[in-house]
């Protein structure tokens, strides 16, 4: 059993750890001052992590008042391995990371069909691909849909799927402690723990691809309620003149800037069929029709971050999934439409683009396994 797992779930030293794996490379005085200890128990708690190679000092000596140089903590990245899983309705792209989830890996599998035993084994097949399955400390996937408690998956409309035990049926299989989460609420996590919410108290995550997600971190926590994974910003009105999304709403954000409606648009409008690439790139290069659905969705996205923003008042919204390239190509009429539905004395909106692809996804899934394993949370 190694330093992390052997913990009690709420030991001092998980707060310890998590601090340096989220704040890292930190002081042992700045540690000290955030976890409300003496140093001579920072000392006690951090030796067995130090031992055990979970922490390490860093290379990065900091000038102290007095004596030697002090050495700030940090986590020793390569002291487990997790993988992370995004499952979509047509395939299961996974991904190695370490403790900081930096991707080591990655590998993918299409799913044969929506059948409970063949998605479990495309997972357990996408998972051995990245090496034997009992080099990881964990597991995490991250779905469409809305998940239980036990993480059972309780709706997943990709997959048509209710209340399927998924992470019990994945341990069955794989002998790992398995963690199952809405995606958005995954890649949020991911933000808040490693990537451009690091450091952030509050702030609010926006994706676009199939569908439309909002996750939101408000004073360290991320709020994550049963219905997050419902996906009700999907059906927040941006244009009551828009088209319909699949459900009959006219001009919300699914029927305005998803993936699917973009290229229903273009194609409504030009008899053509083209992917959503060529219709960006189009945009980009001056074509008509391309450019009015491409613009009129960053005007669109522009009231959504707008809203999002005026509704919590937070002041950094991650920009992220597949779809999000359209930020990019529609950014003047992204950033005229912010402009337009936000106070002016407000505080400027901080918008942050994050990498759009698949591989990302399955990482929030492994942050999700990582943030477990250091609570003390992941069975």
């Amino acid at each position: 059993m190694d330093a992390v797992t052997s913990l009690a779930p709420s030991s001092p030293a998980r707060a310890l750890a998590r601090e340096v794996l989220i704040r890292g490379p930190i002081s042992r005085a700045d540690l000290a001052s955030r976890l409300n200890l003496s140093v001579a128990s920072l000392t006690r708690l951090s030796k067995p992590l130090l031992d055990a190679g979970v922490l390490r000092e860093s290379d990065e000596a900091a000038a102290a008042a007095i004596g030697r140089p002090v050495r700030p903590l940090e986590i020793s990245p390569d002291a487990h391995r997790f993988v992370g899983i995004k499952l979509t309705g047509d395939s299961a792209a996974a991904v190695a990371t370490n403790l900081k989830a930096d991707v080591v890996g990655s590998s993918e599998r299409a799913l044969p069909s929506h059948d409970v035993a063949d998605v479990v084994g495309a997972i357990v097949e996408a998972v051995t691909d990245l090496g034997p399955v009992h080099r990881f400390s964990g597991m995490g996937v991250s779905i469409g849909g809305k998940v239980g408690t036990e993480s059972e998956v309780l709706r997943a409309p990709f997959l048509n799927w209710r209340d399927v035990p998924l992470a019990a049926l994945l341990h069955e299989r794989t002998g790992l402690p398995v963690v199952v989460e809405n995606d958005v609420v995954a890649l949020t996590i991911a933000e808040q723990w490693f990537g451009a919410g690091r450091g952030e108290k509050d702030f609010a995550v926006l994706t676009i691809g199939a569908g439309v997600g909002y996750g939101l971190v408000i004073n360290d926590a991320v709020i994550a309620p049963p219905d997050a994974g419902l996906g009700l910003v999907g059906h927040y009105p941006l244009d009551p003149s828009g088209p319909r999304c699949v459900e009959g709403h006219r001009g919300c954000s699914s029927g305005v800037l998803t993936i699917g409606s973009i290229c229903s648009q273009f194609a409504a409008a030009t008899g053509e069929q083209r992917s959503y690439a060529e219709i960006l790139g189009l945009a980009a290069e001056g074509h008509p029709v391309a450019g009015a659905v491409v613009q009129g969705a960053g005007t669109a996205l522009g009231l959504l971050v707008a809203a999002v923003a005026n509704l919590t008042m937070v002041e950094l919204i991650v920009l992220s999934g597949e779809g999000m390239d359209l930020a990019d190509v529609a950014a003047a009429s992204l950033q005229e439409s912010i402009d337009y539905h936000r106070d002016p004395e407000a505080a400027p909106i901080r918008l942050s683009r994050q990498p759009s692809d698949f591989a990302q996804w399955a990482r929030g899934a492994a942050a999700v396994a990582i943030q477990r394993t250091i609570l003390g949370t992941l069975h």
